[in-house]
């Protein structure tokens, strides 16, 4: 069982324009000519920032064309939020808030034998790092600059630095970087 945090981002390192944008990944090719497909059948419970959950929201439609359903996950989800937000109807999905210690045994329970997926944002991933949880980063650096935007990864990480275990062209449009976290496994 591992946390990670599995994201897209541009070339200049952001997941998002500043207005929470994600057309620019549209672009750059078909989501089954990744490694997504393989990664979600290993992922048992989902974390998620308040910024994800209201994208998810706001772009049912698009949701509901690629995958058939408003909400494309049947897996348990935890958003973690400062903010009360709506709950989508008929979903296994958890509104909390603080610190993400306590939070994280839950979605360990849940996972089980399974993977624990950052969906995002950065600052999330960033607290599962900062308190030792984060496990590994599966990054998909798509052929694009956004020139400013939401980070990646808004931390310094300079020592011990990630690990890069492996690198994959996907397409002409993204290349896949996977790092392991070297500070430690689950603790």
């Amino acid at each position: 069982m591992k946390t990670q945090y599995y994201t897209a981002t541009s070339l200049d390192g952001f997941i998002a324009t500043e207005d929470d944008s994600l057309d620019w990944l549209f672009t750059l090719g078909d989501v089954n000519e990744t490694s997504y497909p393989s990664f979600i059948a290993e992922v048992g419970a989902l974390a998620m920032g308040s910024a994800t959950y209201e994208w998810m929201l706001r772009h049912k439609d698009e949701v509901i064309s690629s995958v058939g359903s408003p909400w494309p996950y049947t897996q348990p989800t935890w958003v973690f939020s400062s903010r009360s937000l709506p709950l989508e109807e008929g979903r296994n999905i958890h509104m909390v808030q603080g610190d993400i210690r306590p939070v994280y045994e839950q979605m360990k329970a849940a996972a089980g034998s399974k993977n624990i997926w950052i969906v995002g944002g950065g600052d999330l991933a960033g607290q599962f790092y900062d308190a030792g949880l984060l496990n590994e980063i599966i990054v998909q650096v798509g052929s694009v600059t956004l020139g400013k935007g939401k980070q990646l990864f808004p931390r310094r990480v300079t020592s011990p630095p990630f690990r890069l275990i492996s690198v994959r062209q996907m397409g002409s449009g993204f290349a896949e970087l996977r790092y392991e976290c070297d500070y430690g496994r689950d603790k």
